[in-house]
């Protein structure tokens, strides 16, 4: 029976796709020696919020998602990124491969509320894998057994890391998705109002909301 065990060993910006990319170098053991044919491999990319400190200004950012500090010990709780797969090819002992994270911009998604809340430092992340494994049998053929779920890799990413994958395709920017019905009005102010851009529309309307409180 095989014995698997994972780590990430880095984590680098995917230049050439075509939406904002990460690209997580992960190794691979199998310590008893049987040869691997190939894994099917699945992988759920877990934050773990509660592994590291926070300043001021991404305390402020995250009320949304955990409230004020001092609830921290009661709500920060791990988040899910996102779900990865990738088949890893014929191996004996060790091998390494990439996992490709899409990154996004849609702040609807928890994961994605606290990446851009952090200023700086580090995402605490933890990898679980499940899958198959396909393996020299007892009789000179394939045998299949499962990834145990016991696998599992802990990694510290860079913000930074995180940021260059966003800023290569949004340099200074975001999204944000609303209602069609909002869209609409938020377009008929902009044309009326002679507005050249959204942001100029947009910084219009926090304005006149500042005047108003």
């Amino acid at each position: 029976m095989s014995e698997l065990s994972f780590a990430v060993i880095g984590a680098r910006v995917e230049p050439y796709a075509a939406t904002p990319q990460l690209v997580v170098r992960l190794r691979v053991n199998e310590a008893s020696g049987v040869p691997v044919h190939a894994i099917t491999l699945s992988a759920q990319v877990r934050i773990e919020p509660q592994q590291r400190r926070y300043d001021a200004g991404e305390s402020a950012a995250l009320v949304e998602l955990f409230g004020p500090p001092e609830r921290y010990g009661d709500t920060l709780r791990t988040l899910l990124w996102t779900h990865v797969s990738a088949t890893v090819l014929a191996f004996e002992n060790e091998t390494e491969l990439d996992l490709a994270i899409p990154c996004s911009y849609d702040f609807e998604v928890a994961a994605n509320k606290y990446l851009r809340a952090l200023g700086g430092g580090e995402i605490p992340l933890i990898v679980q894998f499940s899958g198959t494994v396909f393996v020299r049998g007892e009789n000179g053929g394939v045998a299949a057994e499962l990834v145990p779920w016991s696998c599992e890799a802990r990694y510290r990413l860079p913000v930074s890391v995180w940021r260059a994958a966003m800023d290569a395709f949004f340099p200074n920017s975001a999204w944000i998705r609303m209602h069609r019905d909002t869209f609409d009005e938020l377009y008929a102010f902009k044309c009326a109002g002679g507005f050249p851009t959204w942001d100029a529309a947009l910084a219009r309307l926090c304005a006149e909301a500042k005047s108003a409180r």
